[in-house]
């Protein structure tokens, strides 16, 4: 497991997150108790599974999958990425993921202005732009 330091835009209005990238065994650990599944999004830079999970002792983390957003169907079944997350940072998130519910009724559908969900596809742009390098 790999910790690094996001910083935001300014503009982005998000204070910088401290995340975990996980490698495969660190990812067998923290699910070891299970896991629920919470939400997914799709986006031009991949496929994310937002859930959270127990290991043996009973401690919760809140991760992330990334999926690569391939034609090849054999890349969808292995993540590319696995994310841990504070609690404070995960809630931001999933927040935004839940304020877009809200915010598609009441938009046009053919008015696709910048709201939650993108900025959320922006905020997960940033987080793997800064750990696509680490190796887990």
């Amino acid at each position: 497991m790999k910790s690094f330091v996001v910083g935001f835009h300014q503009e982005d209005n998000v204070d910088s997150m401290q995340i975990q990238k996980l490698n495969q065994e660190d990812f067998e650990k923290a699910t070891e108790g299970g896991t629920r599944h919470l939400f997914d999004l799709d986006t031009n830079i991949g496929f994310f599974v937002f859930f959270d999970a127990e290991d043996a002792d009973g401690d919760v983390s809140y991760m992330v999958l990334q999926y690569e957003d391939t034609s090849d169907e054999d890349s969808h079944e292995d993540p590319v990425g696995c994310y841990s997350f504070q609690l404070k940072d995960f809630y931001e998130l999933t927040a935004l993921y839940l304020n877009d519910l809200d915010f598609i009724e009441e938009e046009n559908e053919e008015e696709q202005e910048y709201g939650p969900i993108h900025h959320l596809g922006h905020l997960l742009f940033h987080i793997v732009e800064e750990g696509k390098d680490l190796e887990v």
